[in-house]
């Protein structure tokens, strides 16, 4: 290689994990500031809600277009165009005066987000031919976007702290201006000139089927349910839904082959994806509520705490790769999820003891992030190593997508909980002293973490201050039990769809699908 060709390879590798740095600092730093955002900006826990979902609802709407765009137009033109957006974007959020327009923001940043992350891996895998210089180059991005994950809460509370909340968004302004030098000077453009047509029909028909049960979750109390809006959106999210699964099953080249379900490794992985998001990365939206109004932190000490969530999600992937080689992933993801419901467990039970701290909730954090350290990496590899490599491109747009739905999915499941949980809890101790209303409306206070408001609300003299506290951290309580039982259920699930695999000694009849004989 070239001295100029190498110099170009380091620039382009310099540009992609700076976008990859952004990508996952703008989901991990942004949950420490919630509780700011909530108290300045005049937000409720709906809105909070709406500030994550809005980016990741976002980005599963245009990740399966991306790849085709990038492959017919240029990877380094849609990622330059996606880029200047995602810096245009976090303008508008740090400027952002009002929840509305911050939310309107975010689904923007979701947007050009998903877009450039699905840009930079086509970039990776276009420029980087070599073998051994492609495998470094795609070990140093997952080592930063893995850093941009797991150091975001620290780094969001700090900035926040020493700065202010805007700048949480607006740091991203001046790295996107250096990212865009960089690509200029190193990226070379490539296409692909056999490259499918767009399929705009699943896109539309699962982006309104995604946001539709999302909103039903988030709004559905507020609206009814059983009212005429409550009805139309359901019936709309349904059908969205059915007219998804006919497109694609209609399809000559879908955007989702349901055929690959059929292949057990890739159902088992599957469910991996999903058990990941079911409950370790939406309860990072609304940990740093608990670190904050439930034990009286800072920003910056909840960043602090939030490390022994997150970094054993970046030390224990090597090992899962190593496990994965002598047991085979479909021990290891399973047992990965098993690990995470027990960490969920653990924080369960340290957050209902007396004298209840971020000490004892720091094993149920380490087992929990541990557990997903020891599945990310199986999930991936055998997600797209389980399909025929002509559509291993597929695969891993659906495992992307699962992960992103089920997140979405679940921040609204457990917002809704967490409110419901406070609400009983409220409703059990003042029982025919307040009105349901005036209840309903402390709840959703203290579900947000203005325990002030919400103890006004209960009484003028704000004399039910500790009642709040306690039914919020009883509402933490419901989250995690939640988490742990779901989690540990589909690790069961995962195990059933992987199936038990014949020792070495014993032969596998090809009829029972690679199962014992």
């Amino acid at each position: 290689m070239s001295p100029t060709s190498s110099r170009k390879n380091h620039l382009a590798l310099a540009s992609v994990c700076l976008a990859a740095l952004m990508f996952g600092l703008e989901i991990s730093s942004v949950p420490v500031i919630l509780p700011t955002l909530e108290r300045l900006l005049h937000g409720d826990l709906k809105d909070l809600q709406w500030v994550m979902n809005a980016y990741t609802i976002a980005c599963t709407t245009v990740l399966m277009a991306a790849g085709t765009l990038a492959d017919r137009y240029g990877r380094k033109r849609l990622f330059m165009i996606t880029l200047s957006c995602f810096g245009a974007a976090s303008l508008v959020c740090g400027i952002a005066t009002s929840m509305p327009v911050l939310i309107a923001s975010r689904f923007l940043q979701g947007i050009s987000g998903g877009a450039m992350l699905i840009s930079l891996l086509a970039i990776l895998s276009s420029q980087f031919r070599d073998q051994h210089e492609r495998s470094r180059a795609f070990g140093a991005f997952g080592i930063v976007f893995g850093a941009g994950l797991g150091f975001g809460p620290l780094v969001g509370g700090a900035i926040a702290a020493l700065l202010s909340w805007e700048w949480v968004f607006l740091v991203h302004v001046p790295l996107s201006l250096l990212t865009l030098l960089l690509t200029a000077a190193g990226v070379r453009e490539s296409r692909d000139a056999g490259a499918g047509r767009l399929d705009l029909a699943g896109i539309v028909t699962l982006s309104l089927a995604v946001f539709g049960l999302t909103y039903c979750v988030t709004q559905g109390a507020e609206l009814g349910l059983t009212s005429a809006a409550g009805i139309a959106i359901s019936g709309i999210t349904v059908l969205s839904f059915a007219a998804f699964l006919y497109v694609e099953n209609t399809r000559a080249h879908p955007m989702f082959d349901f055929s690959v379900f059929r292949i057990r490794d890739f159902s088992g992985a599957l469910l991996g994806a999903v058990g990941m998001n079911f409950s370790f990365w939406p309860l990072m939206i609304y940990l740093p509520l608990y670190y904050q109004s439930v034990l009286g932190h800072g920003a910056v000490e909840a960043g602090l705490y939030l490390l022994a969530y997150t970094l054993p999600t970046l030390v224990v992937p090597p090992f899962a790769e190593r496990l994965s080689l002598r047991y085979r992933p479909g021990v290891v993801i399973p047992v990965g999820l098993l690990m995470i419901g027990l960490g969920f467990i653990a924080m369960w039970r340290g957050c209902t003891i007396d004298g209840a701290s971020w000490l004892s909730m720091l094993p149920g954090c380490l087992l929990a992030g541990s557990g997903v350290g020891l599945t990310n990496t199986p999930v991936t590899n055998t997600t797209t190593g389980a399909v025929p490599a002509g559509r291993a491109g597929m695969a891993s747009g659906i495992d992307m997508s699962a992960r992103l739905i089920t997140l979405a999915f679940n921040i609204a499941v457990m917002g809704l909980l967490l409110q419901e949980s406070v609400l009983s809890y409220l409703r059990q101790r003042l029982a025919g002293d307040i009105a349901q209303a005036q209840l309903r409306g402390a709840a959703e206070a203290v579900a947000a973490g203005n325990l002030a408001q919400g103890a006004a609300r209960l009484s003028a003299d704000g004399a039910h201050a500790a009642l709040a506290q306690s039914a919020l951290a009883h509402g933490f309580a419901a989250l995690m039990l939640y988490g742990g039982i779901g989690v540990c259920l589909l690790a069961a699930l995962s195990l059933a769809v992987f199936g038990i695999r014949c020792p070495a000694a014993r032969a596998i009849r090809p009829e029972a699908g690679g199962q014992c004989g």
